[in-house]
């Protein structure tokens, strides 16, 4: 592991389970555990953290395969769930993340032996922010929130994005000009799940120096790789 990651435990355990999504979703392979070959169990908190950090990206093989997850992916993901739920304090960000956890969660079937964390219901938080947010804010935080970028998924967030389709566009042409990669691949994970972005964007092309940039960063690699198999998907 070079110092570019390995500059604390968790920014590791990060990487490593990072890398393991972009495998499975390179390899379509449903049956593996991603959790499982990053070395990250139950009882490994410094794995667990970095869970929470990955959020519901940690089912996105299955999710964009249409595969049942492996249930040890569901165990852990649900243990992440309840071990670090959004302070009373949190970030709007947070909170929406850790909704996208419990979101994932439900849509797969419970981990063994154990029901998943309280199911989300109706009860999402706060959207009204992102409505009036300046483009150069809303991309930030969109790409935050790529994790919630899924085929077939509706939240406020989705459809704060779904009507700011052109910011999203001018925010992503704006990180890449930033050389901001992760913020470009966010945005761009969310422009591929979406209708009406400007023909004269290039999105395609823009992925591809994304992730040639980017390539150190296995984050980068993740959302890309998910919006070209979306793009694909709404293709066909």
């Amino acid at each position: 592991m070079d110092q570019s990651h390995a500059s604390s435990p968790l920014a590791g355990a990060v990487h490593d389970l990072a890398t393991e999504v972009v495998l499975a979703l390179r390899s379509g392979d449903h049956l593996a555990t991603v959790c499982g070959a990053a070395g990250i169990d139950e009882d490994n908190r410094t794995g667990i953290a970095a869970v929470r950090v990955i959020g519901a990206d940690l089912l996105l093989p299955s999710v964009l395969y249409g595969r049942h997850p492996h249930p040890g992916d569901i165990a852990v993901l649900d243990r992440a769930v309840r071990e670090f739920p959004p302070r009373p304090d949190a970030s709007d960000a947070a909170a929406w993340s850790h909704w996208g956890m419990m979101s994932a969660l439900h849509r797969t079937a419970s981990a063994p032996g154990q029901p998943p964390a309280a199911a989300p219901g109706t009860d999402e938080p706060d959207a009204a922010w992102l409505e009036g947010a300046p483009w150069q804010a809303f991309t930030h935080q969109l790409s935050v929130l790529a994790p919630l970028a899924v085929p077939a998924a509706s939240s406020a967030v989705h459809r704060a994005a779904a009507h700011r389709v052109v910011d999203l566009s001018r925010g992503f042409v704006r990180a890449v000009r930033r050389r901001n990669w992760l913020q470009a691949a966010g945005a761009g994970r969310w422009l591929a799940a979406l209708d009406g972005r400007p023909d004269s964007l290039g999105l395609d092309r823009g992925l591809d120096f994304v992730e040639l940039m980017g390539g150190t960063d296995p984050r980068v690699a993740l959302h890309v790789r998910a919006a070209r198999l979306m793009a694909e998907g709404r293709a066909r």
